[in-house]
């Protein structure tokens, strides 16, 4: 049994089945994005892709994170 994802990644199922994407397609729209800082990347993913607060930071925080290496 796999155990469940937890922080970040929690939301991943729920934005893939509500907004019809893979979770590599959202992070791949953030690192191709010309933004860098993390509140500008949620208000981008809201205001330009329709994404909720919540789903938005998600993908932000676990994204940039992935990417420093933590």
């Amino acid at each position: 049994m796999t155990t469940p994802a937890k922080g970040p990644a929690s939301y991943f199922p729920s934005i893939e089945k509500k907004y019809g994407r893979s979770i590599a397609h959202w992070k791949d729209l953030v690192r191709t994005s010309p933004l860098t800082k993390h509140m500008e990347l949620v208000t981008w993913l809201k205001t330009e892709h329709g994404l909720g607060h919540g789903h938005a930071n998600a993908l932000v925080a676990h994204t940039l994170a992935e990417d420093s290496g933590q």
